[in-house]
Protein backbone atom coordinates (compact mmCIF):
# COMPACT_ATOMS: atom_id res chain seq x y z
CA UNK A 1 0.00 0.00 0.00
CA UNK A 2 1.53 3.25 -1.30
CA UNK A 3 1.79 6.41 1.02
CA UNK A 4 -1.68 7.73 -0.07
CA UNK A 5 -3.41 4.32 0.75
CA UNK A 6 -1.95 4.61 3.95
CA UNK A 7 -3.09 8.15 4.51
CA UNK A 8 -6.76 7.31 3.62
CA UNK A 9 -6.69 4.57 5.80
CA UNK A 10 -5.93 6.14 8.97
CA UNK A 11 -8.33 9.39 7.81
CA UNK A 12 -11.29 6.25 7.78
CA UNK A 13 -10.03 4.86 11.41
CA UNK A 14 -9.85 8.63 12.88
CA UNK A 15 -13.52 9.13 11.38
CA UNK A 16 -15.19 6.04 12.89
CA UNK A 17 -13.51 6.79 16.10
CA UNK A 18 -15.10 9.88 16.74
CA UNK A 19 -17.92 8.66 15.92
CA UNK A 20 -18.42 5.90 18.21
CA UNK A 21 -17.68 8.33 21.20
CA UNK A 22 -19.88 10.20 20.31
CA UNK A 23 -22.65 8.43 20.68
CA UNK A 24 -22.99 8.31 23.79
CA UNK A 25 -23.05 11.75 23.74
CA UNK A 26 -26.27 11.86 21.35
CA UNK A 27 -28.22 9.87 23.65
CA UNK A 28 -27.95 12.11 26.53
CA UNK A 29 -29.39 15.31 25.12
CA UNK A 30 -30.41 17.75 27.62
CA UNK A 31 -28.22 15.53 30.20
CA UNK A 32 -30.45 12.36 30.76
CA UNK A 33 -29.88 9.42 29.21
CA UNK A 34 -32.11 7.48 27.52
CA UNK A 35 -35.15 5.35 28.95
CA UNK A 36 -34.03 6.99 32.49
CA UNK A 37 -35.94 9.67 34.70
CA UNK A 38 -33.83 12.86 35.52
CA UNK A 39 -32.40 13.10 38.96
CA UNK A 40 -34.59 15.27 41.18
CA UNK A 41 -31.93 17.55 42.09
CA UNK A 42 -31.63 18.44 38.46
CA UNK A 43 -35.79 18.54 37.99
CA UNK A 44 -36.13 21.29 40.86
CA UNK A 45 -33.43 23.42 39.47
CA UNK A 46 -36.12 26.00 39.21
CA UNK A 47 -38.25 25.51 41.97
CA UNK A 48 -36.67 29.11 43.24
CA UNK A 49 -38.57 30.40 39.60
CA UNK A 50 -41.76 28.21 40.61
CA UNK A 51 -41.84 29.55 44.26
CA UNK A 52 -41.46 33.38 42.90
CA UNK A 53 -45.06 33.05 40.68
CA UNK A 54 -46.83 32.46 44.18
CA UNK A 55 -49.91 35.21 44.44
CA UNK A 56 -49.22 35.46 48.40
CA UNK A 57 -47.08 34.03 50.92
CA UNK A 58 -47.96 33.82 54.72
CA UNK A 59 -44.85 32.91 57.24
CA UNK A 60 -46.60 31.75 60.68
CA UNK A 61 -44.64 31.32 63.25
CA UNK A 62 -45.49 29.16 66.75
CA UNK A 63 -43.77 30.13 69.59
CA UNK A 64 -42.86 27.87 72.19
CA UNK A 65 -42.43 28.00 75.79
CA UNK A 66 -38.74 26.94 75.52
CA UNK A 67 -37.79 29.60 73.02
CA UNK A 68 -37.93 27.78 69.63
CA UNK A 69 -40.51 28.15 66.88
CA UNK A 70 -41.84 26.15 64.41
CA UNK A 71 -42.00 28.51 61.32
CA UNK A 72 -45.22 27.52 58.23
CA UNK A 73 -44.46 29.14 55.03
CA UNK A 74 -47.10 29.29 52.66
CA UNK A 75 -47.07 29.60 49.23
CA UNK A 76 -50.38 30.40 47.57
CA UNK A 77 -51.49 30.58 44.14
CA UNK A 78 -54.52 31.91 42.98
CA UNK A 79 -56.17 29.40 40.40
CA UNK A 80 -58.17 31.21 37.86
CA UNK A 81 -57.43 32.04 34.27
CA UNK A 82 -56.09 34.72 35.55
CA UNK A 83 -53.88 34.10 37.73
CA UNK A 84 -52.75 30.58 37.89
CA UNK A 85 -54.82 27.88 35.40
CA UNK A 86 -55.69 24.46 36.62
CA UNK A 87 -53.06 23.23 34.86
CA UNK A 88 -50.25 25.70 35.64
CA UNK A 89 -51.04 24.43 38.88
CA UNK A 90 -51.08 20.33 38.45
CA UNK A 91 -47.68 21.34 36.73
CA UNK A 92 -46.43 22.94 40.01
CA UNK A 93 -47.43 20.49 42.03
CA UNK A 94 -46.58 17.44 40.16
CA UNK A 95 -42.95 19.22 40.23
CA UNK A 96 -42.91 20.00 44.03
CA UNK A 97 -44.07 16.17 45.24
CA UNK A 98 -41.07 14.51 42.60
CA UNK A 99 -38.59 16.44 43.74
CA UNK A 100 -39.75 17.63 47.37
CA UNK A 101 -35.92 17.01 48.61
CA UNK A 102 -34.57 19.62 46.12
CA UNK A 103 -37.47 22.26 47.11
CA UNK A 104 -36.88 21.73 51.08
CA UNK A 105 -33.10 22.00 50.34
CA UNK A 106 -33.55 25.38 48.31
CA UNK A 107 -36.12 26.67 51.50
CA UNK A 108 -33.76 26.06 54.49
CA UNK A 109 -30.75 27.87 52.40
CA UNK A 110 -32.99 30.81 51.64
CA UNK A 111 -33.31 30.86 55.64
CA UNK A 112 -30.31 30.25 56.84
CA UNK A 113 -28.72 33.59 56.11
CA UNK A 114 -31.62 35.14 58.42
CA UNK A 115 -31.03 32.83 60.81
CA UNK A 116 -27.44 33.18 61.03
CA UNK A 117 -27.88 37.18 60.72
CA UNK A 118 -30.38 36.48 64.33
CA UNK A 119 -27.39 34.55 65.75
CA UNK A 120 -24.53 36.86 65.29
CA UNK A 121 -27.26 39.72 66.85
CA UNK A 122 -28.85 37.73 70.18
CA UNK A 123 -25.70 35.99 70.45
CA UNK A 124 -27.94 32.70 70.87
CA UNK A 125 -26.96 29.87 68.96
CA UNK A 126 -29.29 29.18 66.59
CA UNK A 127 -30.35 26.70 63.40
CA UNK A 128 -32.97 25.79 61.89
CA UNK A 129 -34.30 21.90 61.52
CA UNK A 130 -36.80 19.06 60.15
CA UNK A 131 -37.11 21.34 57.06
CA UNK A 132 -40.19 19.74 55.08
CA UNK A 133 -42.92 20.52 52.30
CA UNK A 134 -46.17 19.26 51.20
CA UNK A 135 -49.22 20.94 48.62
CA UNK A 136 -52.53 21.35 48.81
CA UNK A 137 -55.63 22.30 46.57
CA UNK A 138 -57.84 24.32 48.10
CA UNK A 139 -61.67 24.55 46.50
CA UNK A 140 -63.55 26.72 48.70
CA UNK A 141 -63.88 29.60 49.80
CA UNK A 142 -61.48 30.77 46.78
CA UNK A 143 -59.56 28.09 44.78
CA UNK A 144 -56.24 28.13 45.80
CA UNK A 145 -53.06 25.81 45.27
CA UNK A 146 -51.10 25.94 48.62
CA UNK A 147 -46.50 24.53 48.89
CA UNK A 148 -46.30 25.15 52.82
CA UNK A 149 -42.88 24.73 54.24
CA UNK A 150 -42.26 23.70 57.71
CA UNK A 151 -39.34 23.75 59.99
CA UNK A 152 -37.89 24.00 63.46
CA UNK A 153 -35.98 27.29 64.48
CA UNK A 154 -34.12 26.90 68.22
CA UNK A 155 -33.55 29.15 70.49
CA UNK A 156 -36.06 31.94 68.51
CA UNK A 157 -37.26 33.45 71.23
CA UNK A 158 -35.65 34.64 74.68
CA UNK A 159 -37.28 32.98 77.66
CA UNK A 160 -36.27 35.14 80.91
CA UNK A 161 -38.73 33.11 83.70
CA UNK A 162 -42.18 33.76 82.64
CA UNK A 163 -41.41 35.93 80.25
CA UNK A 164 -40.53 35.16 76.54
CA UNK A 165 -39.44 38.13 74.74
CA UNK A 166 -39.83 37.53 70.18
CA UNK A 167 -38.45 38.93 67.08
CA UNK A 168 -34.84 39.76 68.26
CA UNK A 169 -34.01 37.24 65.71
CA UNK A 170 -35.80 38.44 62.82
CA UNK A 171 -35.20 42.10 64.01
CA UNK A 172 -35.79 44.60 60.66
CA UNK A 173 -36.75 41.48 58.29
CA UNK A 174 -38.44 42.47 55.25
CA UNK A 175 -42.46 41.62 54.28
CA UNK A 176 -42.48 43.16 50.79
CA UNK A 177 -46.25 43.74 49.52
CA UNK A 178 -48.34 39.66 48.76
CA UNK A 179 -46.59 39.01 52.05
CA UNK A 180 -48.14 38.67 55.85
CA UNK A 181 -45.93 37.65 59.04
CA UNK A 182 -47.89 35.94 62.08
CA UNK A 183 -46.40 34.85 65.54
CA UNK A 184 -48.64 32.62 67.43
CA UNK A 185 -48.30 31.44 71.30
CA UNK A 186 -49.36 29.16 73.86
CA UNK A 187 -52.99 29.16 75.32
CA UNK A 188 -51.22 29.84 78.91
CA UNK A 189 -49.38 33.06 77.73
CA UNK A 190 -51.10 36.58 77.18
CA UNK A 191 -49.18 39.90 75.74
CA UNK A 192 -47.34 41.88 78.36
CA UNK A 193 -46.96 44.77 76.38
CA UNK A 194 -48.03 46.51 73.41
CA UNK A 195 -46.58 44.71 70.08
CA UNK A 196 -44.00 46.98 67.90
CA UNK A 197 -45.25 47.51 65.43
CA UNK A 198 -49.03 47.86 65.43
CA UNK A 199 -50.22 45.18 64.22
CA UNK A 200 -52.76 44.94 61.70
CA UNK A 201 -54.48 42.16 63.30
CA UNK A 202 -54.84 40.65 66.51
CA UNK A 203 -56.98 38.13 68.75
CA UNK A 204 -55.46 36.46 72.38
CA UNK A 205 -53.32 34.25 70.96
CA UNK A 206 -51.92 35.95 67.70
CA UNK A 207 -50.91 38.92 65.96
CA UNK A 208 -50.47 39.36 62.25
CA UNK A 209 -48.73 42.05 60.06
CA UNK A 210 -49.50 42.42 56.39
CA UNK A 211 -46.77 43.33 54.31
CA UNK A 212 -48.55 46.07 52.62
CA UNK A 213 -47.96 49.39 54.22
CA UNK A 214 -45.80 47.39 57.29
CA UNK A 215 -41.45 48.47 57.34
CA UNK A 216 -39.93 46.74 60.47
CA UNK A 217 -37.26 49.07 62.01
CA UNK A 218 -33.68 47.96 63.23
CA UNK A 219 -35.94 46.90 66.55
CA UNK A 220 -38.79 45.28 65.09
CA UNK A 221 -40.69 43.07 65.24
CA UNK A 222 -41.07 42.89 68.73
CA UNK A 223 -43.39 41.22 71.41
CA UNK A 224 -42.88 40.74 74.82
CA UNK A 225 -45.37 37.50 76.61
CA UNK A 226 -46.01 36.73 79.89
CA UNK A 227 -48.11 33.60 81.55
CA UNK A 228 -51.29 34.65 82.18
CA UNK A 229 -51.92 32.62 85.56
CA UNK A 230 -53.77 29.95 84.40
CA UNK A 231 -51.06 27.82 86.02
CA UNK A 232 -48.16 29.15 88.50
CA UNK A 233 -47.97 32.52 86.91
CA UNK A 234 -43.75 32.87 88.09
CA UNK A 235 -42.97 29.96 85.83
CA UNK A 236 -42.97 29.16 82.33
CA UNK A 237 -44.35 25.74 82.77
CA UNK A 238 -40.96 24.44 81.43
CA UNK A 239 -37.60 24.33 83.85
CA UNK A 240 -35.16 26.89 82.11
CA UNK A 241 -32.31 24.82 80.26
CA UNK A 242 -35.16 22.25 79.31
CA UNK A 243 -35.61 21.33 74.99
CA UNK A 244 -39.07 20.27 75.39
CA UNK A 245 -40.52 20.93 71.86
CA UNK A 246 -37.01 21.18 70.03
CA UNK A 247 -34.33 18.36 69.92
CA UNK A 248 -32.10 20.68 68.58
CA UNK A 249 -32.50 23.71 71.19
CA UNK A 250 -30.63 23.90 74.74
CA UNK A 251 -31.97 26.29 77.40
CA UNK A 252 -30.35 29.79 77.90
CA UNK A 253 -31.17 30.03 81.38
CA UNK A 254 -28.61 28.53 84.32
CA UNK A 255 -29.24 25.89 86.21
CA UNK A 256 -31.64 26.13 88.90
CA UNK A 257 -30.31 24.14 91.32
CA UNK A 258 -26.94 26.12 91.45
CA UNK A 259 -29.21 29.20 91.46
CA UNK A 260 -31.49 27.79 94.66
CA UNK A 261 -28.32 26.85 96.54
CA UNK A 262 -27.09 30.67 96.13
CA UNK A 263 -30.47 32.16 97.36
CA UNK A 264 -30.77 29.52 100.09
CA UNK A 265 -27.50 30.72 101.60
CA UNK A 266 -28.04 34.48 101.22
CA UNK A 267 -31.61 33.66 103.02
CA UNK A 268 -29.86 31.77 105.64
CA UNK A 269 -27.00 34.96 106.24
CA UNK A 270 -30.22 37.36 106.39
CA UNK A 271 -31.78 35.06 108.82
CA UNK A 272 -28.80 34.88 111.42
CA UNK A 273 -28.50 38.13 110.90
CA UNK A 274 -31.88 39.52 111.44
CA UNK A 275 -31.51 36.90 114.55
CA UNK A 276 -28.75 38.88 116.01
CA UNK A 277 -30.53 41.86 115.66
CA UNK A 278 -33.17 40.61 117.44
CA UNK A 279 -31.12 38.94 120.81
CA UNK A 280 -29.52 42.17 121.26
CA UNK A 281 -32.99 44.06 121.03
CA UNK A 282 -34.15 41.95 123.67
CA UNK A 283 -30.64 42.37 125.63
CA UNK A 284 -31.17 46.25 125.68
CA UNK A 285 -35.15 45.66 126.78
CA UNK A 286 -33.84 43.77 130.07
CA UNK A 287 -31.12 45.87 130.43
CA UNK A 288 -31.82 49.72 129.24
CA UNK A 289 -28.60 50.86 131.13
CA UNK A 290 -26.82 48.43 129.13
CA UNK A 291 -27.14 50.60 125.69
CA UNK A 292 -25.21 54.34 125.96
CA UNK A 293 -27.78 56.70 125.22
CA UNK A 294 -26.81 59.05 122.43
CA UNK A 295 -25.44 62.43 123.26
CA UNK A 296 -28.52 65.10 122.86
CA UNK A 297 -28.16 68.72 122.34
CA UNK A 298 -29.70 71.23 124.42
CA UNK A 299 -33.12 71.74 123.85
CA UNK A 300 -33.48 68.76 120.79
CA UNK A 301 -35.66 65.68 121.78
CA UNK A 302 -35.00 62.22 122.99
CA UNK A 303 -34.39 60.26 119.20
CA UNK A 304 -37.28 57.89 118.96
CA UNK A 305 -36.61 53.95 119.10
CA UNK A 306 -35.80 51.79 116.23
CA UNK A 307 -38.96 50.49 114.62
CA UNK A 308 -37.34 47.97 113.27
CA UNK A 309 -34.40 45.82 111.54
CA UNK A 310 -32.94 48.38 108.60
CA UNK A 311 -33.63 47.13 105.16
CA UNK A 312 -29.94 45.56 104.34
CA UNK A 313 -30.71 43.53 107.28
CA UNK A 314 -34.01 41.98 105.95
CA UNK A 315 -34.00 38.96 103.14
CA UNK A 316 -35.24 39.59 100.54
CA UNK A 317 -38.61 38.07 101.18
CA UNK A 318 -39.20 40.00 104.42
CA UNK A 319 -38.63 43.26 102.68
CA UNK A 320 -41.44 42.51 100.09
CA UNK A 321 -43.55 41.48 103.15
CA UNK A 322 -42.99 44.49 105.00
CA UNK A 323 -43.78 46.06 101.95
CA UNK A 324 -47.54 44.33 101.68
CA UNK A 325 -47.80 45.42 105.23
CA UNK A 326 -47.06 49.10 104.60
CA UNK A 327 -49.79 49.13 101.66
CA UNK A 328 -52.42 47.78 103.43
CA UNK A 329 -51.72 43.99 102.19
CA UNK A 330 -51.98 44.55 98.69
CA UNK A 331 -49.50 45.79 95.94
CA UNK A 332 -49.17 45.70 91.95
CA UNK A 333 -45.86 43.40 91.58
CA UNK A 334 -44.20 46.07 89.50
CA UNK A 335 -44.37 48.47 92.12
CA UNK A 336 -42.05 45.92 93.66
CA UNK A 337 -39.93 46.48 90.62
CA UNK A 338 -40.14 49.71 91.37
CA UNK A 339 -40.10 50.47 94.87
CA UNK A 340 -37.29 47.90 95.88
CA UNK A 341 -35.41 49.03 92.63
CA UNK A 342 -35.16 45.21 91.53
CA UNK A 343 -35.29 43.87 88.05
CA UNK A 344 -38.17 42.32 87.04
CA UNK A 345 -36.52 38.63 86.48
CA UNK A 346 -35.09 38.87 90.75
CA UNK A 347 -38.55 40.40 91.94
CA UNK A 348 -40.65 37.27 89.25
CA UNK A 349 -38.26 34.54 91.61
CA UNK A 350 -38.66 36.18 94.83
CA UNK A 351 -42.21 36.09 94.72
CA UNK A 352 -42.44 32.72 92.95
CA UNK A 353 -40.63 31.94 96.32
CA UNK A 354 -43.03 33.41 98.52
CA UNK A 355 -45.97 32.23 96.85
CA UNK A 356 -45.24 28.81 97.02
CA UNK A 357 -44.58 28.86 100.75
CA UNK A 358 -48.21 30.44 100.74
CA UNK A 359 -46.41 33.59 102.65
CA UNK A 360 -49.01 35.73 99.73
CA UNK A 361 -51.38 35.01 96.79
CA UNK A 362 -51.17 36.28 93.34
CA UNK A 363 -53.60 37.03 91.04
CA UNK A 364 -53.98 38.97 87.50
CA UNK A 365 -56.11 42.29 86.88
CA UNK A 366 -55.89 42.88 83.00
CA UNK A 367 -52.30 42.05 82.39
CA UNK A 368 -50.68 42.80 85.56
CA UNK A 369 -49.50 40.71 88.44
CA UNK A 370 -51.19 41.91 91.63
CA UNK A 371 -50.07 40.60 95.49
CA UNK A 372 -51.69 40.33 98.62
CA UNK A 373 -51.13 39.31 102.07
CA UNK A 374 -53.19 35.87 102.91
CA UNK A 375 -57.09 36.22 103.68
CA UNK A 376 -57.98 33.79 106.80
CA UNK A 377 -61.21 31.67 106.04
CA UNK A 378 -63.83 33.26 108.21
CA UNK A 379 -66.18 30.51 108.46
CA UNK A 380 -63.53 27.37 108.65
CA UNK A 381 -65.39 24.64 107.82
Amino acid sequence: MDGKGRWALLCVLVVVGCSLALLPIASTVGGVDAGQSEPALQEGADESAQLEDADEIHIDVLLHDNGSATFTVDYRYVIDEENTTTEEWDEIQSDVEENANAYAATEEERWNQTVADGANRTDRNMNISNVSVSTEHEAAPQELGHVTFTFEWSKFAHVELNRIEAGDAIYGFTIPDGTTLQFRWPDAYALNEEPDPTPDDSDDNSVYWNGEGTEFASEQPRIVLIENGTDDPNTTGDEPGTTDGDPNATGDEPSMPWLAVVVALLLLASVGAAGWWIRGQQVRTRDPASTPSPPVADGAAEPDGPDGPPPELLSNEERVLLLLEERGGRIKQQEVVSELDWTEAKTSQVVSGLREDDEIEVFRIGRENVLSLPTEDENPS
